[in-house]
């Protein structure tokens, strides 16, 4: 009887011992989840799209670069990204567990882009205690090194720009030029991120290589192709108006809205609605085709990664045109000369109208996801209903793209102009990304 005791006491401990060296196994989903967690956080602080775009690229490269080291699929981005040297070469017979190092190197890189550090190492300290039951040794070695990596990426990081861009004039709002953005209304901001055209690309050669053609001459006269575009804006929302709520077009808008800081104003007081950003709405895209498409960890920091490249650089391409052409929104010259109590169906954004970020962004992922997961890709977005929102389905990332671009125009913040030669600048900016980054081995 002793003897089977202690037998069993050695099997005990033997299964104990066996299940400590097993390696760490890490999900697509604590991926998504590290995601998830960035955008929610980024909705809490209130960053700005463009700001937003840059919380969200860093860290994905950082991950990428940890899944690229001796893969036989994937592609290191040093040379390719702007500025971008190689990254703390990994020992194949080091032990480190990729996943592990990758998700460590997004976390740590996330939580110091944002303002609430503590939502991300909560998120984080859950991760590491439970890799750390599994397999201590191998959870540090893995740290340790995604730490490393994170850290190069921080250096790089910290060349682009940025914080000089904090200290910068605030953009110079003159009243007496007509056709020059204004201020709107609720709470008439300054203009957000007017130096953001300076912000260092990631494979773009300038943020003006693809620059659209130039937006309308603005004037007053009824005749000019500037003031039809102006009354088309003005004609389609009172047609929605006459259709009500159930609106096709109204369901669009508010499906696309995406402003990170909607101002509410209720007697003396003001207060902000939250939504995610336009980037935010997308990385919520390559969640669902990941999902669906069943790629596995490291095509979906692959998609996450390349993704994420093309919203920033289409950001710095569209702002830098933005605060060039510094053109006044609908909202300002409909007021002034055809109807002072009109307000569009979403809050116009503060900053200049041409081109529309909705039609670049939404139409540079699109192109960068075709590349991912292929041409007529459907899937059913999901990415609104946490504020309320129900789905809707598209046959391509290139319908749901043209659909968000010609939401605001239902939104009554864009001409048709801004709409239509954004999604050229958009598609551009990610066919030029496509064909430029090779992260595919043959």
């Amino acid at each position: 009887m002793k003897t089977k005791v202690i037998s069993i006491a050695v099997i005990c401990l033997l299964f104990i011992s066996c299940n400590k060296n097993k390696s760490i196994v890490v999900t697509t989903d604590d991926y998504h989840a590290a995601i998830d967690n960035v955008t929610q956080i980024m909705i809490h602080d209130i960053f700005s799209p463009p700001v937003a775009s840059r919380i969200f690229v860093y860290p994905n490269i950082a991950a990428y670069e940890v899944i690229a080291q001796n893969s036989k699929t994937y592609t290191s981005l040093q040379n390719q990204l702007n500025g971008l040297d190689s990254i703390p070469k990994l020992d194949p017979k080091s032990g480190v567990n990729q996943p592990v190092a990758a998700l460590i190197a997004h976390m740590e890189l996330s939580k110091q882009l944002v303002f609430s550090e503590e939502m991300v190492e909560k998120f984080r300290d859950s991760l590491y205690q439970k890799w750390n039951d599994e397999n201590e040794e191998e959870f540090l070695i893995s740290k340790e090194y995604g730490l490393k990596v994170a850290e190069h990426i921080k250096k790089w990081m910290g060349q682009d720009n940025y914080k000089q861009t904090r200290t910068m004039s605030k953009f110079s709002v003159y009243a007496n030029q007509p056709g020059r953005w204004q201020p709107t209304p609720p709470a008439y901001m300054d203009a957000v991120e007017p130096h953001w055209g300076e912000i260092r690309t990631m494979v773009l050669d300038s943020a003006s290589q693809f620059k659209p053609v130039p937006a309308f001459a603005f004037s007053l006269d009824k005749k000019s192709p500037f003031f039809k575009e102006v009354q088309e804006v003005y004609d389609i929302s009172k047609e929605m108006i006459k259709k009500g709520d159930n609106s096709e077009e109204i369901k669009i808008a508010q499906f696309w809205d995406c402003n990170p800081y909607v101002s509410v104003s209720q007697g003396h007081m003001m207060f902000a609605k939250k939504k995610i950003t336009p980037g935010g709405h997308w990385m919520g895209i390559v969640k669902i085709a990941s999902k669906k498409s069943k790629a596995d960890f490291a095509k979906t920091v692959f998609a996450y990664t390349k993704t994420s490249i093309g919203i920033f650089d289409g950001f710095i391409s569209c702002w830098d045109e933005k605060f060039k052409s510094n053109v006044v929104r609908p909202e300002t010259v409909i007021n002034q000369n055809i109807d002072e109590n009109w307000k569009p169906l979403l809050q116009t954004p503060p900053f200049p109208e041409y081109t529309s970020g909705h039609s670049v962004v939404s139409m540079c992922s699109a192109s960068i996801l075709t590349s991912v997961f292929g041409d007529n890709f459907a899937y059913t977005d999901d990415t609104e209903l946490q504020f309320g929102l129900p789905n809707r389905k598209f046959a391509s990332f290139d319908a749901a793209a043209k659909e968000a671009a010609m939401s605001r125009l239902y939104g009554g913040i864009h001409y048709k102009a801004a709409i239509v030669n954004g999604i050229d600048l958009g598609q551009n900016v990610g066919d030029f990304i496509v064909g430029k980054l090779k992260m595919i081995k043959k």
